[in-house]
């Protein structure tokens, strides 16, 4: 860091779905803070309403993909939570798949109401929480939607095996692009 102003390296990649297949370019994300914004971008890039993804990588520590449906809301994968969640680009998609997951795992909920006999228990229970989840209720590994390319000929299983514990990143997203027959251009501008 000099003078606070971080080095991470990132890569950025817009992967837009065309009639002749992908097309595919570098992106900029310095002006992106929140899902609106790299939903915006990606729907710029868009050819109609066609599919657009976004490969985000973080020097080998982490990738994602956002995938975008014309007015859809977006669609996000991430190859580890925890990891992705301490850096700026990552944070603002675990915060939205965090956010999801608490919506859908306790938004049938409100009947239900647990009462802890004492405090002493009520903090064993934060703890545990704290243990299963240490970094700001984020997961370690793999984190969100990942279907949003098996209709491209990618399986859920799959992506969850480039993601796995000992996988690269920037390995995995080339594999990626293989699959969806773009390797070479994402290659390209890498």
């Amino acid at each position: 860091m000099i003078l606070g102003v971080s080095l991470v390296a990132y890569f950025a990649a817009v992967l837009a779905r065309s009639e002749d297949g992908w097309d595919v370019s570098e992106t900029e994300l310095d002006d992106v803070e929140t899902l609106a914004d790299l939903a915006d971008l990606a729907r710029d890039a868009a050819q109609d309403d066609d599919s657009v993804l976004i490969f985000i990588e973080q020097e080998d520590a982490w990738f994602a993909i956002v995938r975008v449906d014309g007015e859809e809301d977006p669609r996000i994968f991430v190859s580890d939570g925890a990891a992705a969640a301490r850096s700026s680009y990552g944070s603002v998609l675990t915060d939205e798949l965090v956010d999801q997951a608490g919506e859908s795992e306790f938004g049938d909920l409100d009947h239900l109401v647990v009462e802890l006999e004492d405090s002493e228990e009520a903090e064993e229970a934060d703890e545990a929480a704290d243990d299963a989840a240490p970094h700001g209720g984020v997961p370690v590994g793999p984190l969100g939607d990942s279907h949003l390319l098996a209709e491209f000929g990618l399986p859920s299983e799959e992506l969850l095996a480039l993601s796995g514990e000992g996988a690269v990143p920037g390995d995995a997203l080339e594999e990626i692009a293989e699959a969806l027959g773009c390797g070479e251009v994402l290659e390209a501008v890498r």
